[in-house]
């Protein structure tokens, strides 16, 4: 359904240094690094067929997150999720809701984690229990 989601930064090496290390839990490697017709730098992290890309906003404006979006990254286990979320928060993003850990819903079983990364923008590492 997705080609790639995009989020907007303030500090594009600030988000490097997040991303590089958050993503890196999940197995990306170091994203490609384009600098747009505008002269703004984007760095787009390929894996697995999904492209999760960090821009300077183009339009000059400042980067502000989404009011109420949330972007999901899927994880191997529970562990994997703790890990994410502790790297996240070793790396200049902020823990956020409840502490990571196993949530149960109409919906499924699943262990989350929540973490804003330096720019505001919310993330969510996540397991599906089997």
């Amino acid at each position: 359904m997705f080609n790639h989601i995009m989020v907007g930064s303030n500090d594009i090496e600030r988000s490097k240094y997040f991303y590089d290390a958050v993503l890196g839990i999940l197995g990306v490697g170091e994203p490609i690094r384009n600098t747009a017709d505008s002269g703004h730098i984007r760095l787009f992290y390929r894996h697995d067929g999904n492209v999760f890309c960090v821009s300077e906003p183009i339009n000059d404006e400042k980067a502000t997150p989404a009011n109420g979006g949330t972007i999901g990254f899927k994880c191997s286990s529970p562990e994997q999720v703790k890990e994410f979320h502790d790297i996240a928060v070793a790396h200049g993003g902020v823990s956020i809701e409840d502490p990571p850990g196993l949530r149960e819903s109409q919906l499924a079983a699943m262990y989350l984690a929540y973490v804003r990364d330096p720019d505001g923008n919310k993330l969510c590492a996540l397991y599906r229990v089997k």
